[in-house]
């Protein structure tokens, strides 16, 4: 019996222990969460839930589609890495009424500019110049990073 009670007693004490620790951890990502909105100085697209989820799928459709043009240069398969960036990442109709449709000016145009730059992308994978497709992969890829270094949502 006395044993069944030091279990017990023990069990008792370590899911205490358990629940103060994740008490103190959500704490802890609480106030990071809040130092980052603290410091985080890029301009706000103040999108609805729903619009951020569809933006965030947008981004990683980009990111996939880049991925996928970087292994298809690496196997030398120009023609399908052009047909990608023109249709994935260059400036489509569809493309082009989303970013119409953001509240914001500066992102509207950094987000023309992307689409336009993967179009030339798409152009310059036609040529089958590994240094020029790279050079214009480089351009489309400064797009993304500029944009991420501007915006939240």
């Amino acid at each position: 019996m006395k044993k069944i009670s030091m279990t017990i007693a023990a069990l008792i004490g370590f899911a205490s222990m358990h629940a103060a620790f994740a008490a103190g951890e959500m704490m802890h990502h609480g106030n990071h969460q809040h130092e980052m909105n603290m410091t985080d100085t890029r301009t706000s697209l103040g999108l609805s839930a729903q619009m951020k989820q569809h933006q965030l799928s947008n981004m990683r459709g980009h990111m996939e589609a880049i991925q996928s043009i970087v292994g298809l240069l690496a196997d030398n398969k120009f023609e399908e890495a052009s047909t990608l960036a023109h249709t994935q990442l260059g400036l489509t109709p569809e493309m082009q009424a989303m970013c119409s449709m953001m509240g914001n000016e500066n992102f509207k145009e950094m987000g023309f500019a992307f689409h336009r730059s993967a179009d030339d992308l798409g152009d310059v994978l036609k040529t089958r110049e590994v240094k020029a497709s790279l050079r214009a992969l480089n351009k489309t890829m400064q797009y993304c990073v500029g944009c991420h270094a501007t915006f939240r949502q």
